[in-house]
């Protein structure tokens, strides 16, 4: 018997090595099968929503930056709580709108404030002007002009240089905002870097600001790194693209965010701006909200809830850092 050439024994083993390729992929095939069919059986999830706040660079600055959903959240102003004492810390914020059933979706520090932290310009909350519109000269940031206001006019945002708040609002024809602080400098007025602000500054902080965008959104920023003035307001006006834009705080700058696992605590607070969303109710706590309802409105004054107590006031803040030149 002629013993096969080599081509033979070539061509068998390559038939064999397709053979036994043909079976795996079968049962790869036969294995897989369960799965593929339970993958089109099951519901596709729903794509996350976007988060309200996220890191952003912005030539080489890094930075984060907080946007405001008027469908999803409410913007409100904050100093003193119920028995006039101030907040001073985003915690005990929090814990007072969690008792009322809501929730901080973030927060930041919203202007500047003497040392009992209330404000040093002016400040409206829930409809209340609590202090008044500060147009005087003066030392430091603040009195930096044009300084500023950010206010919220039936749920719409805005920032506007001080004099032009004041011909626009301060009128007696004219409804005020239901919130607004005032602080200093702006960072961009009707498209422009503050005139002060220069470019090759040496001058680094922390900084936090807002801006609103043409179309009425509302941008909460702050900076990871110190950044000069200009640019945290080439920031805004060019990478945000807000054609106005409000410098908050510097060195204090401190923000609140869930999402971000962040709660700054450096030092007690002034004024702070939440954004804020209601939490859905548990279905046996709704189901038991009227009936509770009607409990409580059965009772005398005396015998309803009462606020919460706070905890004790805040030590008072330190004394003003002297402020750093743009």
């Amino acid at each position: 018997m002629t013993p096969p050439s080599r081509a033979g024994i070539g061509r068998r083993l390559r038939r064999a090595w397709a053979s036994l390729a043909l079976l795996w992929a079968a049962a790869a095939l036969a294995a897989l099968a369960p799965w593929s069919a339970a993958a089109q059986q099951a519901p596709r999830e729903a794509p996350a929503e976007p988060a309200a706040c996220r890191a952003q660079i912005y030539e080489s600055g890094f930075y984060k930056v907080c946007r405001y959903d008027p469908a999803k959240m409410r913007l409100a102003l904050f100093n003193l709580d119920p028995a006039g004492q101030p907040f001073g810390a985003f915690g005990t914020l929090r814990d007072h709108l969690a008792a009322q059933g809501e929730r901080i979706v973030f927060a930041f520090n919203a202007g500047m404030f003497d040392e009992a932290l209330k404000p040093i310009g002016l400040y409206i909350e829930a409809g209340r002007k609590l202090k008044a519109l500060n147009r005087r000269a003066g030392y430091g940031n603040f009195h930096l002009k044009p300084n500023g206001v950010f206010y919220i006019r039936e749920g719409r945002p805005g920032v506007l240089e001080t004099e032009a708040y004041a011909r626009r609002f301060e009128r007696e024809d004219v409804k005020p905002p239901e919130y607004a602080t005032q602080s200093g400098p702006m960072l961009v007025v009707d498209g422009k870097i503050h005139p002060a602000f220069m470019e090759d500054s040496a001058s680094r902080k922390f900084r936090n600001g807002v801006g609103v965008t043409a179309g009425g959104e509302a941008i909460f920023v702050i900076s990871d790194l110190p950044v000069t003035f200009h640019a945290f307001g080439r920031f805004f006006r060019d990478g945000l693209k807000t054609p106005n834009a409000l410098f908050l705080d510097g060195s204090l700058s401190s923000l609140f965010s869930p999402e971000l696992r962040r709660d700054d605590r450096a030092r007690p607070l002034g004024p702070m701006v939440a954004a804020i969303a209601r939490d859905a109710p548990q279905p046996e706590a709704a189901a038991a909200a009227p009936a509770r309802d009607e409990a409580a409105a059965a009772q005398p004054p005396s015998a309803q809830p009462q606020p919460r107590p706070r905890p004790a006031t805040p030590p008072a803040a330190p004394p003003a850092v002297p402020p750093s030149a743009p």
